[in-house]
């Protein structure tokens, strides 16, 4: 029990989510992160008999922890996979999607538990894959990966402006031996960076790139997006929090994008191209309240975008 309690979960922005996630109490919903359940279950109790919710999860402890919901009640179904699979959950559903929920990035719990290597601040194995039990770890890519690719990657995923100094340091010691820690590879950075700005540690950016890249998150989050519009039942909705820029960013042109409201001609798309409206935003990016920001500090950077599928 102290286990559990040590890693536990608190859902961001909880009441924000439920109030734009849900659309009716016998909806078929689909919580694309499902991580330890706190949305979901929150959902749940909203939903009347004939609602129905899956859960989609990579994380081995999270499919444990919805196995055990599913088993309690009957509205609930846990689905190991990467959440770009809305076509085959609304196949096996028989109908289209009201609510889509995806909560971006890693948990609490995963930073928490050094074991799985995500967080710079806890000594651990140098992993970072949200499946453990699937491709390649950060230490096994980084002991293979050219010097410019590594660069590239702390560069794009992490907007890391001395990408090359840390990529060329990094092939300097593996070339004397493996880089198999995270308390190795944020002590690395640091040499290289030194002290970065009060409050936030020097790896910040890097570790947060080679996450992305590891579990290939972007790439995801651009085919569940395409996704969701045809997965979407009319009056669907999209409910997304982000944490990182690059994401917000693609999920804020995403909705602009197919919502009519793309700028046309002159750095926009070019005229006669425009696409098709295919989602209504609701209401402005949503942050969290300064409440939650007392008790949450992981909320500190969320935001929430919302978009309703049109006819």
């Amino acid at each position: 029990m102290k286990e559990q309690a040590q890693y536990e979960h608190q859902p961001v922005m909880l009441e924000e989510v439920l109030d734009m996630w849900f659309v009716r109490s016998n909806g078929f919903y689909v919580d694309g992160t499902f991580g330890r359940g706190g949305h979901s279950r929150a959902l749940l109790r909203r939903l009347d008999d004939q609602g129905r919710l899956v859960g989609v999860d990579r994380d081995p402890q999270a499919i444990a922890e919805g196995q055990a919901l599913a088993e309690q009640d009957h509205r609930f179904h846990i689905k190991a996979s990467r959440f770009d699979c809305l076509p085959e959950l609304v196949a096996d559903a028989g109908r289209p999607i009201d609510g889509l929920l995806l909560d971006l990035g890693v948990s609490s719990p995963q930073l928490d538990d050094a074991s799985r290597g995500f967080s710079f601040l806890r000594d651990g194995p140098l992993d970072m894959r949200m499946d453990p039990t699937r491709g390649e770890s950060v230490a096994q890519w980084l002991a293979r990966a050219e010097e410019k690719e590594i660069a590239d990657v702390l560069y794009r995923y992490g907007e890391e402006r001395k990408s090359r100094r840390i990529a060329r340091r990094i092939c300097e010691v593996r070339d004397e031996q493996p880089i198999t820690r995270t308390a190795e590879l944020a002590s690395l950075i640091e040499g290289v960076l030194g002290r970065a700005e009060p409050g936030k540690h020097p790896a910040t950016r890097s570790f947060q790139a080679l996450r992305i890249h590891i579990n290939g998150e972007l790439e995801a989050l651009e085919k569940v997006l395409e996704q969701a519009l045809e997965t979407l039942a009319i009056g669907g909705r999209l409910a997304i929090i982000s944490f990182h820029s690059l994401e917000d960013r693609m999920v804020k042109l995403f909705i602009r994008d197919h919502s009519g409201r793309a700028p046309k001609g002159r750095g926009g798309l070019p005229l006669g191209d425009e696409l098709p409206q295919r989602l209504e935003p609701v209401g402005k990016a949503i942050r969290a309240g300064k409440a939650e920001l007392k008790v949450n500090a992981r909320s500190r950077s969320a935001v929430l975008r919302v978009a309703e599928k049109v006819a």
